[in-house]
């Protein structure tokens, strides 16, 4: 959400007039949309981490602050959690050497951050969900200090009317429950930002949907929360349900929740803010003084905030932002489906990776969309968070039958899916030797079937037969991890096993 909000309670003319600024906000972008006044494109690119804070020892720091006011840069913020920073990166071009220049600039800003941190003995670590988090870290005492992260919780709370569940069945089960959202603080994720036009919207979104799976399965890396060995991303499962405003009646009756992959592919930005309004009450029903329409007929560019404060309580894996700079609108999307980590060598490599699929898929005259159902793209989005690197997925066959086959995700990244993010590199002009060391990290991964989360678990697995008692592992496993994540090496280069 990104903005001061003051809490305070809402009262139901607060909720009714939001809601009537929300329609005039949808109506307002509808006619943006009409009279073409978004910015044309830059081939502009953003790129933000979430990070854990973790001691020595393998075990989270409450520390944010203390480690934020060391930092000193606005570069840095706030997450969720008190062991959460989000760290971000300025737009970029995309061409030439831009991701040697972005894996230059993350390395230098983590480092700094990194020995910035070690003053209140503390580090940086880069991670789907540390490993050695336990229930009892995240707990609405250990949010982030600020009243926007409490009156979220609170509403989320009182929306459901009662505690989070937590029920994951995956190679171990976990169950729990929360009376808070601070659940949500084990996801951190990479956000990548593309700034389209309005006509490319639909077809960059759709295409992120399709690949979601595919950068999952070679991108996983959290296969652990408080404990227990569950998915191979135990991620979007996590972020489901400590997010779930809905009690179990409304599960029943198909209500749908926050964070949503989807049910359909679009022809327009505008589909997903109708849904918005359609299908999510208001969490936050804050309206400021702007008549959106009013500033239109004046000639101006309204900023919709409610239209963007209401996006942000929303949560899918590809969300549509819009954004006003220099008095100029514009619409990105912001893909949310890869964790953290490992290195700053493996983040750079799955997002050379996703820009480039993206570009060449977007740009297909018979589009995968077309010859696939979104039922199968939500449902290998499902299997790749199971089964990371070993996942098999529904993929159309070559050819224009349309026809489904299945097909493992490493054959299918392999032979059909790097040559299409090779080709839409170039379409970049990005420079051939970015293009091919960073597309190779990712061959080199499916070669060895070799991720983050099928190191984290071979690892673990050679410390319990060491004799190491399961949390004992599991720090031992975070210490290691985070040793071989300071030397930069990607993951599937990373000895296995345990040294200290």
């Amino acid at each position: 959400m990104g903005e001061k909000i003051v809490a305070g309670g809402f009262d139901l003319s607060d909720r009714q007039r939001h809601r009537e600024k929300l329609s005039q906000c949808l109506d307002a972008f509808a006619r943006l949309l009409k009279e073409k006044r978004f910015e044309r494109p830059k081939n502009l690119m953003g790129l933000e981490i979430e990070l854990n804070l973790a001691g020595s020892d393998g075990m989270p720091r409450m520390l944010n602050a203390e480690v934020l006011e060391r930092i000193g840069s606005g570069d840095f913020q706030t997450e969720l959690g008190q062991c959460n920073l989000e760290v971000n990166i300025v737009p970029h071009r995309m061409h030439g050497r831009v991701f040697d220049q972005l894996s230059e600039e993350l390395r230098t800003g983590l480092a700094y951050a990194d020995r910035k941190a070690g003053e209140v003995s503390a580090g940086i670590v880069m991670i789907g969900i540390l490993p050695t988090l336990a229930a009892h870290d995240l707990v609405s005492a250990n949010l982030s200090r600020g009243d926007r992260y409490r009156l979220l919780n609170d509403e989320m709370l009182a929306a459901r009317g009662e505690d989070f569940t937590i029920d994951i069945a995956g190679v171990e089960r976990l169950t729990c429950t929360s009376a808070s959202i601070a659940p949500e603080a084990a996801c951190t994720s990479v956000q990548l930002h593309l700034q389209v036009t309005p006509n490319r919207f639909a077809d960059v979104w759709n295409a992120a949907q399709a690949v979601a799976a595919a950068q999952i399965a070679v991108g996983a890396n959290a296969p652990f929360l408080f404990g227990r060995e569950l998915w191979r991303e135990s991620r979007p499962p996590l972020f489901v349900q400590s997010t779930d405003t809905r009690p179990p009646e409304f599960i029943e009756q198909g209500v749908r929740p926050r964070t949503w992959f989807g049910e359909r592919w679009i022809d327009s930005a505008q589909d997903l803010f109708e849904e918005n309004l359609r299908y999510f009450p208001p969490l936050l029903p804050i309206s400021g003084d702007e008549d959106p329409l009013k500033v239109l007929d004046d000639g101006g560019v309204p900023e919709l905030a409610e239209l963007a404060l209401h996006n942000g309580t929303i949560y899918r894996w590809n969300r549509p932002v819009y954004q006003v700079t220099d008095g100029v609108p514009h619409l990105r999307v912001e893909n949310r489906v890869l964790p953290a980590g490992p290195t700053v060598t493996d983040v750079i490599a799955n997002t050379a990776f996703y820009y480039g699929l993206v570009r060449a898929l977007a740009d297909q005259p018979r589009p995968v969309w077309r010859r696939m159902p979104f039922a199968v793209a939500a449902e290998n989005f499902d299997t790749a968070c199971r089964d990371g690197i070993d996942a098999v997925l529904r993929w159309p066959r070559p050819g224009r039958s349309g026809a489904l086959t299945r097909v493992s995700a490493v054959r299918l990244v392999q032979e059909e899916l790097l040559p299409l993010a090779a080709a839409g590199l170039d379409a970049w002009d990005v420079e051939p030797t970015d293009r091919d060391r960073y597309l190779g990290v990712i061959a080199e991964r499916c070669r060895r079937r070799v991720n983050g989360a099928s190191w984290q678990t071979a690892t673990y697995h050679r410390a319990l037969d060491a004799g190491l008692a399961r949390q004992d592992a599991l720090a031992a496993m975070t210490r290691r991890y985070c040793t071989l994540m300071r030397t930069g090496e990607p993951v599937h280069t990373w000895p296995v096993g345990v040294d200290d």
